[in-house]
């Protein structure tokens, strides 16, 4: 019973994440963008850690917590991109 349950939420996620690349190719403005590249970021961090639980192993958590991190940092760069035009400020006002 919970190997169904895995299999169809890994199901469900993928159809997510095809929705949220429509999202991303087509979305109407930039900040769509981000939120739907945020979005399939998350779902296949979800996705990494059915697929661990369907192995039964614990080799996916180390790249769970990496592919997280690197998805934060990239929507807090593309957010700064947008708001300000560039990613790092090497000016800075004393």
């Amino acid at each position: 019973m919970l190997k169904v349950l895995l299999m169809t939420s890994l199901f469900l996620f993928a159809v997510s994440i095809a929705i949220f690349l429509y999202r991303f190719v087509k979305g109407p403005s930039i900040p769509d963008r981000i939120i739907a590249m945020d979005a399939i970021g998350i779902s296949l961090i979800a996705m990494m850690a059915i697929l661990s639980i369907l192995l039964k192993t614990y080799a996916f958590f180390d790249v769970i917590l990496l592919f997280g991190i690197l998805s934060f940092v990239g929507t807090v760069a593309f957010s700064k991109f947008i708001e300000r035009g560039v990613v790092v400020d090497y000016e800075r006002d004393r």
